[in-house]
């Protein structure tokens, strides 16, 4: 099982609306593509939130292919309708992870 990864600044004057956008627009399309066979979305605590919120969005892929068919089918698309819906009012960094227990 493997864990797609997805850690988002947003700044506080689009926050409420992101989120929005994030539960009914983005995560649902991520989903759609079959991919991955669940997910977490989730707000990062015990931070400092002065310059925007922190959330991270984890989707759980069964294998390394389906990961891969995601990367390379789906997200280039998705990730240019984030950037075209919220431009430079976040930051993010994605990572895999691989569950080992």
């Amino acid at each position: 099982m493997y864990i797609y990864n997805v850690t988002t600044k947003i700044m506080p004057s689009i926050h409420e609306e992101w989120v929005e956008w994030m539960k009914h627009t983005h995560i649902p399309q991520v989903m759609k593509t079959g991919c991955f066979t669940k997910f977490q979305f989730v707000r990062l605590l015990e931070t400092d939130e002065s310059d925007g919120f922190t959330y991270a969005a984890q989707y759980y892929a069964e294998s390394r292919a389906d990961y891969n068919r995601y990367i390379e089918l789906h997200a280039p698309l998705l990730r240019d309708d984030a950037n075209k819906t919220w431009g430079n009012r976040f930051i993010g960094f994605r990572s895999l992870m691989e569950v080992v227990h």
